[in-house]
């Protein structure tokens, strides 16, 4: 059971690197396309700032969660670095179950602001529906916290291959 839901985390976090990942990649062909609209073609087209607004939130909300797993996330240690290994663990536990509520708070409070708004419709996009665009909160949340219900309960897995990727090519490149 636990080498399933291992390879099936895996599997949701090589979905957010390569949604991240492709979030930024498609950003970086639009807004020059509207840069060029704008300035050589003179005119500009208004969907390029909204979709690339809309694709760094998905960067940033499905990376976070990427990021939280690899343990590449932001962390000031310096603190709990110095306590004794007891507290460190305490410590550790607690920053486990405050990150679980932030990421039901995200998932709920996010749901419901996806629903309040799926009514309205973006201007520049009359097509998009403004809580279509609110849906990588909630999304987020919810992948965060899978990742952090795992590292609750199997504990860390940034030491993971699929994880560690980069390194592992690096070191085989080397040999």
């Amino acid at each position: 059971m636990k080498d399933t839901l291992l390879r099936f985390n895996d599997g949701l976090y090589m979905t957010c690197i390569w949604v991240a990942g492709l979030s930024v990649a498609t950003m970086s062909l639009i807004i020059p396309w509207g840069i060029f609209a704008r300035y050589v073609l003179g005119t500009g087209s208004s969907w390029p700032e909204p979709v690339s607004i809309l694709l760094m939130v998905v960067f940033t909300f499905v990376g976070a969660a990427a990021s939280y797993r690899a343990g590449a996330h932001m962390a000031v240690g310096m603190l709990v670095d110095r306590l004794p290994q007891r507290m460190r663990l305490s410590a550790s536990l607690l920053v486990q179950v405050l990150m679980a509520l932030i990421c039901l708070f995200m998932a709920l409070w996010g749901a419901k602001l996806c629903a309040t708004t799926w009514n309205q419709f973006v201007a520049a996009l009359p097509g998009l529906r403004v809580g279509l665009t609110y849906a990588p909160i909630p999304v987020g949340g919810v992948l965060t916290l899978v990742f952090v219900l795992e590292k609750l309960l199997l504990g860390d897995q940034s030491h993971r291959r699929v994880v560690q990727f980069d390194l592992v090519e690096e070191n085989e490149g080397a040999a």
